[in-house]
């Protein structure tokens, strides 16, 4: 049986973090069937808020139930930063109506190992012999990503997450339970991965994924598959328990038949590795995203592809499994604010924090840990003035406002902080995200030019305007 790479790579992630075959619904068959929007298809990607489900930017309305392997049928049963795939259609005002929800963890069971960087908001877990990489995108639940690396083998986790293409993964939501509350996030089956099939012994009825063996001489089948299938390059979705570093499986279903695919294709997630600008292609999430014709967004340029950029795009397969995209726009944060809420436009969902004019949008993750509520303009209504916040987006020159990517409630502060770049410069004051920034006592600040990226803590002044503390470089002026 020939297997290409690609389907693989599609495969894992359409449904190494989903459920279910990648197919596009798209009504009666017309672009011009659909009951609304402009685009029909299928968007993956982390939900973002509840109150219908948002995903990518659009807000869709549900029924309410979601398609899955992992004991989920109820839309609110799902976390921010699980990764669905969304069957429907939605249009360019970011509001859409799905057809199917789709959810499957990418990896489950006890964790192993786990680090945190608190400073860089970065770190690893280790589960199953997996390596998962956590970074500020990564929503947590159940423990903090401090408490899963000061004791990790007290936890079981439930994970979704991108996969990379050195065999890792990239969390997007990681759930915990301690693993002496007896709590198992799937009854019959502990432990949960996917990967692709490497040194397959056919007759011992052994494979490694990613360097852990798999022993399924007791496994059966997942629906249409057969266990004689099994073979090298294969990809594979395996379910079982850990015996001795060996996963015992239990279950196992194939994850590379990605036959069906048809529509629009939307998907978000981080450039991995180089851009190769002599194919014109690029990888995000596993996918291939082939640049033809491809209108670029919000300032994005083509030569602005690079490794780690966190973009949005939407286009359609074609019969090589290239995902040919047709808009790509930018989803990374570009600035940082930490500071008090100053006022809150809660019918416009705008902020002011520590003088930056602050936008929420349909994409935007809200966290805060004091506040279980569901619906995302709940969420909204939890926070109030004086509340301290971290807050990464974009910032939109033309706007004079920063888009907000994520925004975490903190403990308060009183020297606020902002990560970016400096479009004003008098000698006495700078602009930074919009703001003023009086010198004060460090007398004059004019080094540092207009487009220098720069770290500044500053205080707010009785009189309501703001002054520097101290300003730095940021280390990567890129």
């Amino acid at each position: 049986m020939k297997r290409k790479p690609l389907a693989i790579a599609v495969k894992l992630v359409m449904t190494g973090a989903l459920a279910g075959v990648l197919a596009a619904c798209g009504g009666s068959g017309s672009g011009d069937s659909t009951a609304i929007g402009t685009s029909s298809g299928t968007s993956v990607g982390a939900v973002s808020g509840f109150g219908s489900v948002y995903v990518n930017g659009t807000r869709f309305a549900t029924n309410g139930t979601v398609k899955s392997d992992d004991g989920f049928e109820r839309e609110a049963e799902l976390e921010k930063g699980m990764i669905v795939k969304i069957s429907g259609n939605w249009d360019d005002s970011g509001n859409g109506e799905a057809t199917e929800i789709e959810y499957d963890d990418t990896l489950r069971g006890p964790l192993q190992n786990a680090s945190w960087d608190e400073v860089a908001n970065t770190g690893e877990l280790t589960i199953a012999g997996m390596t998962v990489i956590l970074d500020g995108q990564t929503v947590f639940r159940g423990a903090t990503a401090t408490e899963l690396a000061t004791d990790p083998t007290a936890y079981r986790v439930r994970i979704s997450a991108w996969p990379l293409a050195n065999g890792s993964f990239r969390a997007s939501f990681v759930g915990a339970v301690e693993a002496s509350s007896g709590i198992r996030f799937d009854d019959e089956h502990e432990v949960e991965v996917k990967g692709v099939v490497t040194d397959h012994s056919p007759g011992v009825q052994t494979f490694t994924i990613n360097g852990l063996l798999v022993d399924y001489t007791s496994a059966v089948a997942d629906d249409d598959f057969a266990l004689d299938l099994i073979e090298n390059g294969m990809g594979v979705e395996v379910e079982g328990s850990l015996e001795g570093g060996v996963l015992i499986a239990q279950k196992i279903d194939d994850e590379d038949d990605i036959l069906g695919l048809a529509g629009t294709v939307e998907i978000q997630g981080a450039i991995q590795g180089d851009y190769d600008s002599s194919t014109r292609q690029f990888m995000v999430n596993g996918i291939t995203v082939q640049v033809a014709n491809t209108e670029f967004e919000d300032g994005l340029r083509e030569a602005d592809l690079a490794d780690g950029l966190l973009v949005k795009v939407e286009g359609t397969v074609n019969d090589q499994n290239l995902l040919v995209a047709r808009e790509i726009e930018p989803r990374d944060g570009d600035a940082e604010v930490e500071a008090l809420i100053e006022s809150i436009d809660r019918t416009n969902e705008t902020l002011v924090v520590g003088g930056v004019q602050v936008a929420l949008t349909t994409s935007t993750i809200i966290e805060d840990d004091d506040d279980d509520s569901r619906l995302r303009t709940t969420d909204l209504e939890s926070l109030a003035v004086g509340d301290y916040l971290e807050i990464e987006g974009r910032f939109r020159t033309e706007l004079n406002t920063l888009e907000a990517v994520s925004v975490e409630r903190d403990d308060v502060d009183s020297e606020f902080e902002m990560d970016g770049r400096v479009t004003a410069n008098t000698g006495s004051s700078i602009t930074v995200l919009g703001v003023e920034l009086l010198a004060g006592s460090l007398g004059s600040l004019s080094q540092f030019d207009v487009g220098t990226a720069v770290e500044v803590s500053y205080l707010k002044t009785s009189g309501g305007g703001y002054i520097v503390t101290q300003i730095e470089l940021e280390n990567d002026d890129g």
